[in-house]
């Protein structure tokens, strides 16, 4: 049987955001996998050079909408190491809760999209009932559903008070009770087993040389995790445990996801115990000295980092960012391989993809003397018209057509 190629994407039923992969079958049984990215590239990294560090901050926090105090506390922590600010503690300990509040709403958000793939619409709707629940107390606690805004320079912008923090614990209560449910059905219904089982296989290895985080390297057994390997925010004064699993497929990234859940709401418990009383910020410069710094920030998907280069001025010189879902993106053509092609859409959750917050475009490299060249906006301009016209679509005719429609 030969081999044939199909398209899946940009425009899918099952990609909530537009990226294009090109499946190369056999039957029904894939072969490879090749991806484009760049469909979404919004240029955020270039934004923030352009602008103050404190317009940067907020832009920051737009990279994803389901990890934006991912991207804000990364971000904000490399300025304040630049800046040699010292952090609060009780400043400290709420960007913490905030952190585990999100990752809480990501894992209850991702269990009812994977739930969906797979045509479990049950499971979708309980956990994204409880997805509203935490969206309801971020809301509370930070003001916002989603973008929660509460850094700045220096600490928080708004304190937590007792009868909030009371209220944090006996939500933890209600949303342990019904993940014991979900644990159980993940880990006991047959359905779901049969159907996840051996899908999306990476193995151990693999996950290494590939350079998986998160639940995706967890889930093969890949035991790492910033929050305890390399300390910041409050988790140094608490217990955790990192969850990993060998079943090295999607059934294990359930797992694995499932059982940070519970993890947090421990952590949640923890921090609400300990935080400690005093002021929520110091005073931050306008301007930021020269220097460099790097952060690294264990978002619900897995390793996030920040780069930051200061120049002594009120704006980034530089200003890079590189979210998991970029690190993931190698592990998933493995995942394709000796799959039925009815698992690319479960495969591809599975990692729990930001396409959003992974596209880039920075260089291209000239064909006539070989080397690498930044384009600049006028260059990247001319060279998106010519492409279309190679297509087919000729925007020069089009506007004339345009003008002539104006003036009539």
């Amino acid at each position: 049987m030969a081999n044939i190629k199909i398209p899946i994407g940009p425009q899918h039923p099952a990609l909530k955001e537009p990226e294009s992969f090109s499946i190369t079958l056999n039957g029904e049984t894939i072969i490879s996998m090749d991806m484009r990215l760049g469909y979404n590239h919004r240029g955020i990294e270039k934004a923030c050079e352009e602008r103050t560090y404190i317009q940067a901050m907020y832009l920051v926090e737009r990279v994803c909408g389901i990890c934006s105090h991912s991207h804000s506390t990364c971000f904000i922590q490399a300025v304040e190491e630049i800046a040699g600010l010292a952090v609060p503690p009780r400043a400290l300990y709420i960007r913490t809760i905030v952190s585990e509040l999100e990752r809480m709403h990501s894992h209850l958000l991702w269990l009812g999209v994977a739930g969906h793939e797979i045509g479990f619409d049950t499971l979708l709707m309980y956990s994204w009932r409880d997805r509203e629940v935490v969206m309801d107390t971020l809301a509370a606690l930070t003001g916002n559903r989603v973008n929660y805004g509460i850094n700045t320079f220096g600490g928080v912008r708004r304190d937590i008070s007792k009868e909030q923090l009371d209220g944090l614990l006996k939500t933890m209560d209600v949303l342990e009770e019904r993940t014991k449910y979900y644990i159980e059905v993940a880990s006991q219904e047959m359905t779901l087993i049969k159907r996840l089982s051996g899908v999306g296989y990476l193995s151990h290895e693999d996950a290494v040389k590939l350079g998986a985080v998160g639940p995706t390297g967890r889930a093969s057994n890949v035991d790492a995790d910033v929050r305890r390997d390399d300390p910041y925010l409050a988790y140094k004064d608490i217990e955790f445990k990192v969850i990993t699993d060998t079943h090295n497929d999607v059934f294990g990234r359930t797992l694995v996801r499932v059982g940070e859940l519970m993890q947090s709401y421990s952590m949640i418990r923890q921090l609400v115990a300990k935080i400690p009383e005093g002021p929520v910020t110091v005073k931050a410069p306008r301007k930021m000295p020269a220097g460099e710094a790097l952060s690294r920030y264990e978002a619900p998907r897995g390793e996030d980092v920040h780069y930051v280069k200061a120049n002594g001025t009120d704006k980034a010189e530089r200003v890079k960012i590189r979210a998991p879902t970029l690190a993931n993106l190698q592990s998933v053509a493995k995942m394709m391989e000796n799959n039925r092609l009815a698992d690319v859409p479960i495969i591809i959750a599975a990692i729990d993809p930001c396409f959003s917050c992974t596209d880039r475009m920075v260089q291209i490299k000239h064909a006539d003397h070989g080397r690498q060249e930044t384009l600049s906006w006028q260059a990247l301009h001319a060279q998106s018209l010519e492409w279309y016209r190679k297509q087919g679509v000729d925007f020069a005719d089009l506007n004339a057509k345009m003008s002539r429609r104006m003036k009539i």
